[in-house]
């Protein structure tokens, strides 16, 4: 038997604003058919897709499954990913790893990494 990861998916209060946010951050389109209720990201190669479904309820504890981006500039991307919306939190710099965690407009957390940060 064999599987892949068809889509990560967000519980959201409003799917159109959180698949625009992770549209410009990831520079993937928004695919036709959003609604107030859903939205996803139009599917490549590279990554899976995402989905965004609206819910009642709002975030309400750390994410128990966050995203780990990697940049070859860490901080040119977390300012950009700021400047469309995202939250800066905190630092790390572990066994040659640094990254920095972020959350995006909805709260959810993600960090954007890199091992080439001088």
């Amino acid at each position: 038997m064999s599987i892949a990861v068809h889509s990560i998916t967000f519980d959201a209060a409003d799917p159109v604003a959180l698949a625009a946010f992770w549209s410009a951050a990831l520079d993937r389109p928004v695919a036709e058919g959003a609604s107030e209720f859903f939205a996803q990201l139009v599917p490549n190669r590279r990554t899976a897709g995402m989905m965004f479904i609206k819910v009642p309820e709002g975030k309400t504890a750390k994410n128990r499954v966050h995203l780990d981006l990697s940049a070859a500039d860490r901080e040119a991307e977390v300012q950009r990913l700021v400047a469309l919306g995202a939250t800066r939190g905190a630092e790390h710099d572990e066994q040659g790893i640094r990254w920095t965690v972020l959350a995006d407009v909805e709260g959810n957390e993600f960090c954007v990494g890199s091992t080439s940060d001088s």
